[in-house]
C-alpha cells in the first residue's frame, strides 16, 4: 500500500505544476477567509441586536 501512495504522489507531482497547486491553495484560502469574516461579523451583529432588545 505504501508503494501505491508513493506512485500516486509521483503521478500528481509530474502532472500538476507547482503554480497550479499554489493557485488552488490560495483560492481555497481566500474563500475560507471570506466565510470566516462573514461568520464573525454576523455573530457580532447578532449579539448587538439581541442585547439592544432587552433595554
Amino acid at each position: 500500500m505504501k508503494n501505491y501512495a508513493y506512485f500516486l504522489l509521483a503521478i500528481l507531482a509530474v502532472s500538476l505544476s507547482s503554480c497550479e497547486i499554489v493557485g488552488g491553495i490560495f483560492k481555497a484560502g481566500v474563500w475560507v477567509g471570506i466565510l470566516a469574516v462573514a461568520a464573525v461579523a454576523g455573530l457580532i451583529i447578532f449579539l448587538f441586536t439581541r442585547g439592544r432588545g432587552k433595554e
